[in-house]
């Protein structure tokens, strides 16, 4: 995994070994014009290995992809816009990236955004189905938990489902972990490492402190355990206050985002050992769906690592994880096989 730096050397590794591998990706981002999209779709502007970045959202996406446009980087920006135009800016993509979708506000669960973004995620996903079935489908709409097992069951209803080839984004949680461990125990946050595993909501979002690299120069003591392990589960709702319901976490993600989508191109460009953690079809656990470090190659998941040795306070955490987790999953198959 990467650091909360890593993205800018990511994009520096992608451009090194851009030079030798001249393969051409397509990458559509879809809810381009929103509080994530834009600043996400920034980001992928700067990569090398992107030759083509189709925007689309229901709103405002020729305005974002005309303002892109003028960057000077050689992918090109396209502008796609309603319903009309999806397919057309999903024709031939080698990676689809969702983040489109109602945002947090206060007060709110990521499962409280269930019924809106559910039915969004699902009609994305039978659109991808049906005109790029082979494209690697990145997650980000919350609650990931459930859109997964959305975007999934839909792929399984149109035949052409590949679960090497369908992620949940939670690189987010990896990334506040690195951020908070490195300032409660005085690491260079660029070298922090900590594996987050389980899902990407509140009490299934699971730290794995024990595991941090490199380890502290003094163990974490009971407090911290649950002091971290809290706020990294509540660091959503955390961002919602300081913004006073005027948003979520937007600028984080789209960083997160763009991190996870970079590592992803890197590997399907050939690059071998990139490793990220990201909600995936998995046999980790009894759960259908988890959250561990992932082997990414060509095709998507090259290989589900398991969770590593747990501490006697991870594996409780877990334990209390479990059912929650496996009530997301359900909500979500169930969303599309009661449809």
């Amino acid at each position: 995994m990467l650091s909360r730096l890593a993205l800018a050397s990511s994009l520096r590794a992608a451009r090194c070994f851009s030079t030798s591998a001249k393969r051409s990706s397509k990458v559509a981002l879809i809810g381009a014009a929103g509080g994530i999209g834009q600043p996400m779709a920034l980001l992928l502007k700067t990569n090398p290995l992107i030759t083509q970045l189709a925007l689309y959202d229901i709103v405002h996406t020729p305005g974002v992809a005309a303002d892109l446009s003028h960057i000077e980087t050689p992918s090109k920006v396209t502008g796609y816009l309603g319903a009309d135009q999806l397919e057309s800016a999903l024709q031939g993509c080698d990676v689809v990236v969702i983040p489109a979708g109602v945002p947090r506000k206060p007060g709110m669960t990521r499962d409280d955004l269930f019924s809106t973004n559910a039915s969004i995620v699902k009609n994305l996903a039978e659109a991808c189905a049906k005109t790029c079935p082979e494209a690697i489908i990145c997650v980000i709409t919350n609650p990931v938990n459930s859109t997964v097992p959305i975007a999934s069951e839909v792929f399984k209803k149109a035949g052409c489902y590949n679960p090497s080839r369908i992620f949940g984004v939670t690189t987010l949680d990896v990334v506040r972990a690195n951020t908070f461990v490195a300032e409660a125990k005085g690491l260079d946050v660029t070298q922090t490492s900590v594996p987050v595993v389980g899902g990407h909501s509140g009490v299934t979002i699971l730290p794995l402190l024990s595991q941090t690299k490199p380890k502290p120069s003094t163990n974490f003591t009971e407090e911290e355990l649950e002091k971290l392990t809290l706020r990294i589960q509540d660091a959503g709702t955390e961002v919602v206050k300081a913004k006073d319901g005027a948003g979520s976490a937007t600028l984080s993600m789209a960083y997160a985002g763009a991190r996870f989508t970079t590592k992803l191109l890197r590997a399907m460009h050939g690059e071998k050992g990139v490793v990220e953690c990201t909600f995936v079809k998995s046999d980790v656990t009894e759960a259908a769906y988890f959250s561990t470090p992932v082997l990414l190659g060509k095709n998507g998941v090259e290989e589900v690592r398991g969770t590593g040795e747990l501490s006697e306070f991870e594996k409780k955490k877990l334990e209390e994880a479990m059912p929650e987790l496996l009530k997301n999953i359900k909500k979500g198959e169930d969303f599309v096989n009661s449809s």
